[in-house]
């Protein structure tokens, strides 16, 4: 299958093949169209094929087992097949002639079945609402343990989505002896991949935070015809704990690892590979498509909480938070601060504005000599962040009792977690929830991961400074660095504009935050700060535009939105504008032009099932008028022949479209302007 037009390109037009499993001779087939997985299943259960069929090209060059673990300090192999003459391609004539090693986890039977829900989500904030659990198909493979070993039994999970190119995989081990066993490494996904399809392949994994990189590309011992002289290229990719996972098993229990994600893309094409990526969250985490608009109002007590309550409601913003330095203290088990918070809770809801606020969960803060994690290398209360809490000590068991009663009793809606847990290791053995160093990290993230599922059963909107899209968080940070908003206003603008315009390639819109500093954040002075905000309606209205423009909502940080009647004016008109035109706007970004402050830049969103079809976003930062002719990049748009195309409101003009998908528009913006583009079908 190759794309030659739209018209068979599963990112413009839906595509609704069915995942499936094909059972041949001594075959599976797993497929959902666009990519397929083929294994065979004896001497043993093994991936003989992993095929891109829009561009027919399989990205294997050998056969290796499907998982490696270290079982009691001993290394085995799930799966596979040994013998293969060579690791620079794989022949399918060779494939009869390999052998089993009886000393690996042999195949014993497969199951097959539909995703399951990961964690609840109830769909409060979306416009347009995607299938959940995603459509699609798991097959569980069921391999028993080789008589070294007591009764163990190891199942290999597949799961493969209707309509992306997507896979995951994970692995549970289940002790079915009577005795404790340790799981000290494993590695859940091997592959030997062929040097073209490497850089097709994106695999990144649920155990994502602090930028924690499961993924390692290392060199393959067994590809002993490669042109590195000292075997070194790094063709063979595991996806592996960095650290342990150090479990010990008891007996009767099950371990599940982490989910690998493997993305196989059918072009080197950067937009291309990141649609493809921002595609997979809305169809795997399709909370991380809310995106209330909202302030971070800088005092928690109850008449600065109405004041931004009052003006949001004005204004149209939909959500207030209670931000770091506020006073509020989500730990509280006091019943009359509980009850103020209950009553400033239900006074937003009557305004139809959601509430919540800032917790510092467990990064740099120091709890106790007995919960904190002990540095390995002094043996001390220590981390890299100075200081942590151990959220798998018995405190943060405490931690999660006290914040989830909190958010029950006062009905709030949204969670701002600080940390929560940035991969933080723990030493001590002492601790409730791990064993030792080799279990810390794993059983941290465990604590994270099921407090966050607990904040989605109950609705709770989660803004989370690391990686958690996969295990149910709504936002991070779009791309910013905080001392940025110290800046002096006109270059934080523009930066903020550059960093959304680069995090947009692996984000949607709606999964980062951008900030703008009403007061002094960080240092800067007036000078970097925009109250009052009158005197500096120009700049306040160029953040404005730029984050809404974009889809992006940031964290309006200060005590108020508007201080007179013309700067009430100028938010609302940026909010207005951001809910007429809020589908397509909270769509896909297309890159057109980066800013650089030397002339016109441009981002296009582009959604074919949509209408309009595309917003083209202008933003012309230099003190004098720019004329150009804009290239603008229509085929994500759907459209293929002419598009009608009006600036702002005014009348529309069509558009004739290249063969390349392009239409060339005459452009010509005063200076410090903005404007937009609105993209529709002539018909």
């Amino acid at each position: 299958m190759h794309y030659t037009s739209q018209q068979n390109d599963w990112l413009v037009q839906s595509f609704s093949q069915s995942a499936t499993v094909e059972e041949l001779e001594n075959q599976l087939i797993l497929t959902n169209g666009l990519i397929q997985r083929r294994f065979v299943t004896t001497p043993n259960f093994a991936t003989v094929d992993y095929t891109n069929l829009a561009t027919g090209s399989s990205l294997l060059r050998g056969i290796k087992p499907e998982a490696i673990l270290t079982i009691n300090g001993q290394e085995y192999e799930v799966g596979g097949l040994k013998g293969q003459p060579d690791y620079a391609y794989l022949d399918e004539k060779w494939i009869p002639d390999l052998t089993n090693d009886p000393n690996t986890f042999q195949f014993q039977e497969y199951r097959t079945g539909t995703p399951e829900i990961r964690y609840p989500w109830v769909d409060r904030r979306t416009e347009i609402s995607s299938p959940y659990p995603p459509e699609g198909i798991t097959l569980s493979v069921v391999f028993s343990s080789p008589s070294s070993i007591d009764s163990l039994q190891i199942c290999v999970h597949y799961e493969l989505y209707q309509g992306i190119p997507v896979l995951s995989k994970w692995i549970s081990v289940h002790n079915e002896s009577q005795k404790t066993i340790e799981i000290g490494t494993l590695s859940s996904e091997i592959l030997a991949v062929n040097e073209q399809e490497k850089h097709r392949l994106h695999v990144e994994s649920d155990y994502a935070f602090s930028k924690m990189d499961t993924t390692d590309w290392g060199p393959d011992a067994e590809y002993l015809t490669q042109t590195d002289y000292l075997y070194q290229m790094p063709l063979l990719m595991k996806s592996t704990y960095p650290l342990g996972p150090g479990v010990h098993l008891q007996p009767g229990d099950t371990f599940e690892s982490f989910r690998t994600y493997e993305i196989l893309h059918d072009s080197d094409d950067r937009e291309r590979k990141g649609l493809t990526r921002r595609k997979m969250y809305r169809a795997l985490a399709p909370q991380v498509t809310e995106n209330p608009i909202l302030m971070h109002v800088r005092s928690a007590e109850p008449d600065a909480v109405r004041l931004a309550i009052d003006q949001c409601a004005e204004v149209g913003f939909e959500m207030v938070i209670m931000t770091f330095g506020s006073g509020y203290n989500i730990e509280s088990q006091d019943p009359e601060y509980i009850a103020r918070m209950k009553e400033l809770a239900d006074y937003a809801h009557s305004k139809g504005i959601e509430l919540g606020g800032y917790t510092l969960m467990c990064a740099s803060r120091g709890v106790g000599e007995e919960f904190n994690c002990i540095d390995p290398e002094t043996g001390e209360p220590g981390s890299r962040f100075g200081q942590s809490a151990c959220l798998a000590s018995e405190w943060g068991d405490g931690y999660a009792e006290r914040v989830l009663n909190f958010m029950d009793a006062t009905g709030m809606d949204i969670i701002e977690t600080d940390g929560p847990y940035h991969g933080d290791v723990c030493a001590s053995t002492k601790h409730k929830h791990h064993n030792s160093l080799a279990d810390s990290q794993l059983r941290q993230w465990e604590a994270c991961v099921n407090f966050y599922h607990e904040c989605r059963k109950r609705g709770i909107y989660i803004n989370s400074p690391d990686w958690y899209y996969l295990n149910g968080s709504n936002k991070c940070g779009m791309g910013y660095r905080e001392t940025n908003f110290s800046l002096p206003r006109e270059q934080q603008i523009l930066i903020a504009r550059q960093n959304i315009y680069d995090a947009t390639y692996e984000k949607t819109p709606s999964m980062g935050w951008m900030f703008v500093p009403l007061v002094e954040y960080h240092g800067g002075g007036q000078a970097a700060t925009f109250e009052p905000l009158c005197d500096h309606l120009d700049d306040y209205e160029s953040h404005l535009a730029q984050n809404f423009g974009s889809g992006v909502i940031a964290c309006y940080r200060g005590p108020r939105l508007f201080d007179t009647e013309e700067t009430k004016a100028v938010v609302k008109k940026w909010v207005d504008f951001f809910k007429q035109y809020r589908p397509i706007l909270e769509s896909d970004v297309t890159h057109v032009r980066r800013p650089d402050g030397r002339s016109i830049d441009c981002i296009l969103h582009a959604n074919p099932q949509l209408t309009p079809c595309g917003l083209a976003m202008l933003y012309n930062s230099t003190n004098k008028t720019q004329e150009t002719t804009l290239k603008l990049p229509v085929y994500y748009t759907g459209l293929s022949d002419s598009a009608k195309i009006r600036e702002k409101e005014d009348e529309p003009k069509v558009y004739k479209i290249d063969r390349n998908y392009n239409i060339e528009i005459p452009i010509k913006m005063e200076a410090n302007s903005v404007t937009y583009l609105v993209i529709e079908s002539e018909s």
